[in-house]
């Protein structure tokens, strides 16, 4: 289906993109059939979903033109942190979707969507979510790199994003999966599991069950999984979203059925397409009740809209609910009695309350013989396949019947005009024309009949057979002679020839692919005397840090930045998470955002956080060239001893100890279950909270001013034993992050690291 542009009540719509997403071919074909706009899917490597399916080359040629063919755009993630190693292999990769035609390429990298940007200048490149798309300042910088598109955080409400007022396409997540952390700011993975999720590779660690602590007793909480979010679902209210300016609309579910995808994709195609044709939406709530077999673990508005915390986290279960369809009445080791509130069916999947589940691939009725279906208000009993003991609500998670009747492909056509030219004495002439594209065809002479002219009417019906094609006509028109002769045979072949011009036109890449392909070539260089940095979260330690003379202090403190910023070399660290930034001048500043890089480096002394995720030399360039003078690299245990730098005019510097910040939230589990603790919260001033993890492992919790929640790990990292090696890496700076150590810790602590440089 075509873009959509109308207006309403005096104000002009934004052309909406409907963005869905694929994990295979048959996910493919569910989202183009269902109406969607375009699709973002990921090779086999280099994206953020690296347990989907995913497609080879060669599959990734044919999915192209089959997503042009239907007109749809086709945008390709390649949005991991890139290592240095892979950097040839994904410009490789980069260079073949270039050539073949891809609309764009969704990118997490910094320095690789330079160098991108340098090779291959009229590709188009849209900023993934993954990096940390939340200011004004971000985009501004993102926009100046030539990026034509962010994929905004999903922390972010309509009204801020209707604040963004930067010339840049925007576009936003309208259903599925939430993280409960800022995305490309989780660490926890990583630290924990192994796995980074900066590489697409997350073990989803917000899924598991925790125990909340407060003063390291465990309180009671409705539910473990307390980092587990909701689904979004923005249906009902997309009236409200069409009219914010933001160009597409994006579905998460690489990971999902194609089922899923279709269904999902479907519904929102027909909501959009009311708006534009009524100037309203009416929302189906058996509609809704599908979406809820499909997956659900109970859906939210999200923050895009400020839902409420109990309904954008799930603390009950992780897991797909379903849709509550009966009541256990009884079980013994045989069956399990069921009385129903809705239908089931054979081989319809049901879970036992929120844990026990298993397809129905036997149904009984009240008589116990085998039945296919059993209707709202029968009793009914299934085989206990599963040990269910007790009484409790039956749910529907698989629907037999909705996945077939999913399956079932919609059409879509692509409406084309022919218009025919049949002047005796000249040759035959076939225009075939879509909306963009137009392709004709010649025949030979047109004569005069000598017995059976062929009628205006036996052309038409010859044209009009398109059947298998994607083409349906739309309007024919036909300019011809009275009592001419035009073989059959030659309509059908001409036919035949047009649809294959414009197949082959329309499946053709839009632009033409300039590439500037060169290596890069790094001068060798020195670096001087090694220095110390140390993060301090209170007076104490910084007192012990000045004591030890370590050349560089930062705090988060502001206040304590601004007793001791003409004392020492003291830095301000500026918060990870920050809509407007204040005006800063003359000052010494530790950016944890790129918006402020973009805000701040012209007229303060800048030094670049680890949370800007750097990995590799291109990113460390770009930064320096941004005016950064000192540059944390990333902390992530993938990375360690993975990087060799090669960039001169900056310092970086590596974190030798400390605990690592894994999460930044919006979300304040202290908010959800100490709900009388609202107004005027200060509970986290007077009490010390953390998460407890079913290993025994205890995450403890920091909220800031502004009630953004940070969890640190559970453990202090500790590479100092690993400096000498770092110092032959051309590491110049090393930082140590304190969390509650006291002053003799901290002075011990600095020693180790005296020790290690200078053995």
């Amino acid at each position: 289906m075509p873009f959509y542009s109308i207006i309403i009540k005096g104000d002009v719509s934004v052309k909406v993109e409907l963005l869905s997403p694929v994990g295979n071919f048959d996910t493919l074909y569910q989202a183009i059939f269902n109406g969607c706009d375009a699709v973002y899917l990921g090779g086999k490597k280099f994206g953020a979903r690296a347990f989907s399916e995913n497609f080879t080359e060669e599959e990734m040629k044919k999915a192209i033109e089959l997503c042009h063919l239907y007109g749809v755009k086709i945008y390709v993630t390649v949005n991991t942190l890139i290592l240095d190693n892979e950097e040839e292999e994904l410009l490789n990769y980069v260079e073949f979707l270039y050539k073949n035609g891809v609309d764009a390429v969704i990118m997490q990298d910094l320095g690789m969507i330079k160098r991108v940007r340098e090779l291959f200048p009229n590709l188009v490149i849209h900023a993934s979510t993954q990096m940390h798309n939340q200011s004004i300042e971000e985009i501004k910088l993102l926009k100046d790199m030539g990026v034509k598109r962010v994929v905004l955080a999903r922390e972010l409400s309509l009204d801020e994003i209707k604040k963004i007022d930067i010339d840049i396409e925007k576009e936003i997540f309208i259903h599925g999966a939430l993280c409960v952390c800022y995305s490309g700011q989780c660490l926890f993975s990583s630290m924990n599991g192994l796995r980074s999720g900066n590489r697409g590779e997350c073990v989803g660690s917000c899924r598991l069950p925790y125990q909340f602590l407060r003063n390291d007793e465990v309180v009671p909480t409705a539910g473990n999984y307390l980092l587990s979010t909701s689904e979004l679902n923005t249906l009902k209210h997309l009236k409200e979203i069409l009219k914010s300016g933001v160009v597409s609309l994006k579905i998460e579910g690489r990971m999902k059925s194609s089922e899923y995808v279709g269904f999902v994709t479907r519904l929102y195609r027909k909501a959009i397409d009311e708006f534009y044709e009524t100037g309203d939406i009416n929302v189906d709530e058996q509609d809704i009740i599908n979406l809820k077999k499909l997956f659900n673990r109970e859906f939210t508005k999200g923050y895009l809209l400020n839902d409420r915390v109990e309904n954008i986290m799930n603390i009950k279960t992780p897991n797909h609910l379903g849709v509550v369809i009966g009541q256990v009445l009884s079980s013994d080791k045989n069956y399990i009695k069921i009385k129903l509130d809705d239908d089931l069916n054979q081989e319809d999947g049901i879970r036992f309350g929120t844990s026990k589940g298993m397809i129905v691939n036997r149904l009984y009725n009240d008589k116990l013989l085998l039945v296919s279906h059993c209707a709202k208000g029968d009793i009914c009993y299934v085989e206990n396949k599963v040990g269910q003991v007790s009484n409790e609500k039956v749910a529907k998670t698989l629907d037999k019947k909705l996945m077939d009747a999913i399956k079932k492909l919609p059409e879509r056509k692509i409406d084309v005009d022919i218009f025919v030219f049949a002047k005796v004495g000249n040759r035959l002439k076939i225009v075939m024309k879509t909306d963009n594209e137009e392709v004709d065809e010649l025949g030979s002479e047109v004569q005069e009949a000598l017995n059976s002219p062929v009628t205006t009417s036996r052309i038409e019906a010859q044209l009009q057979k398109l059947g298998n094609t994607p083409f349906k006509p739309r309007n024919i028109e036909i300019v011809q002679d009275d009592n001419i002769f035009i073989p059959i045979g030659e309509l059908n072949d001409i036919r035949r020839k047009l649809v294959e011009k414009l197949v082959s036109v329309r499946v053709k890449p839009k632009y033409e692919a300039i590439i500037k392909r060169k290596k890069k070539h790094y001068d060798d260089f020195s670096i001087g005397e090694f220095s110390i940095s140390v993060s301090v979260t209170n007076e104490e330690q910084l007192k012990a840090a000045l004591k030890e003379k370590v050349n560089n202090i930062y705090t988060d403190d502001f206040l304590l930045y601004e007793h001791y910023k003409n004392k020492c070399n003291i830095y301000y660290i500026t918060p990870r998470v920050c809509f407007e930034y204040p005006e800063f001048k003359g000052e010494r500043l530790v950016a944890s955002t790129l918006g402020a890089v973009q805000k701040y480096s012209n007229d303060n002394e800048v030094v670049g956080n680890y949370f800007l995720n750097v990995v590799n030399n291109n990113t460390l360039e770009t930064l320096r060239d941004l005016g950064l003078r000192r540059i944390n690299l990333s902390v992530e245990k993938f990375f360690d001893h993975m990087m060799e730098v090669k960039v001169d005019g900056v310092e970086t510097e590596k974190l030798v100890y400390g605990r690592v910040q894994l999460m930044i939230t919006k979300y304040c589990p202290m908010n959800l279950v100490f709900k009388s603790q609202r107004e005027n919260c200060n509970i986290c001033e007077i009490n010390k909270f953390s998460l407890k993890d079913r290993n025994g492992k205890i995450y403890p919790i920091v909220v800031n001013q502004k009630h953004l929640v940070t969890i640190l790990d559970n453990k202090n990292i500790n590479l100092i034993g690993d400096i000498p090696k770092l110092m032959t890496e051309k590491i110049g700076s090393y930082r140590l992050d304190l969390f509650d150590e006291d002053f003799d810790e901290t002075i011990k602590i600095i020693r180790k690291v005296k020790d290690k440089l200078y053995e």
